[in-house]
């Protein structure tokens, strides 16, 4: 299976020369990674050229003029994915947050579903144990809250740890996607799942970022408490169908 790695970058200049190697690392065969980088200050895009040249092409940038937003760089990178003839298309944060060594658990997932999803909120998941309870309480409970108001089955809906079949993405109507946060992450899987395409959870452990900031926000959360209520009539047309 051929599987493309979509990886979003602003100012990732510390985390870009780590993270790519240990991906190669995994030896998967057919196997390449795809940055979209927002113009970042720091570098990232031409650390992410020359990682291109040292890995023979398997690394490819995408340049963009400015800090556009999660949403439309993951769209952007899909869509570039399934016109160079992946198979499958990964997405992951460049902050070391989601584990690579768990890829291959989730290529094997995706083998019996339609994506499948790193999940944080079933056994043998967890969060960082640095944390404070506070901030464990806010993300468990953004994830509920979203999950409850949209009728959703699986544990973890607000997770950006995700390996999709190409003909998953090509079948979901990807133009109508608006969410520019992280709530992007939940408006994909409930189209995805009111369209009837399956999933499977693989439990991973969500670590604190290494290297940089976070790009979490006020307005980002705001965002996503009042798209998860917009969503079911902004799709009301599209039929439910059953699991494919």
């Amino acid at each position: 299976m051929n599987t493309t790695i979509v990886i979003p970058t602003y100012n990732e200049a510390e985390n870009l020369p780590v993270l790519v190697p240990a991906l190669f690392n995994l030896h998967l065969p057919s196997f390449r990674i795809l940055i979209v980088d927002d113009n970042s200050p720091d570098g990232t895009g031409q650390i992410g050229e020359d990682l291109g040249k040292q890995y023979q092409g398997r690394v490819e940038v995408l340049h963009r003029p400015g800090k556009m937003g999660l949403g439309t760089a993951y769209i952007y990178g899909f869509q570039h994915a399934i016109q160079q003839g992946a198979d499958a298309v990964g997405q992951m944060d460049a902050d070391f947050s989601h584990p690579v060594e768990k890829i291959p658990e989730m290529a094997q997932a995706l083998e019996s579903c339609g994506v499948a999803l790193g999940s944080r909120y079933i056994p043998g998941g967890s969060l960082d144990e640095g944390w404070p309870l506070w901030r464990k309480g806010l993300s468990s409970f953004g994830n509920v809250y979203a999950r409850t108001i949209l009728g959703l089955p699986m544990k973890d809906i607000t997770g950006g740890f995700r390996l999709w079949r190409s003909n998953t993405l090509a079948g979901m109507p990807l133009e109508r996607i608006r969410s520019n946060g992280y709530v992007f992450q939940v408006e994909m899987i409930y189209v995805a799942t009111r369209l009837g395409f399956t999933f499977q959870e693989v439990p991973f452990h969500f670590a604190d970022r290494r290297w940089g900031k976070s790009k979490m926000n006020m307005r980002i959360q705001f965002e996503a408490a009042l798209r998860v209520w917009q969503l079911p009539g902004l799709y009301r047309d599209l039929p439910k169908k059953a699991p494919l």
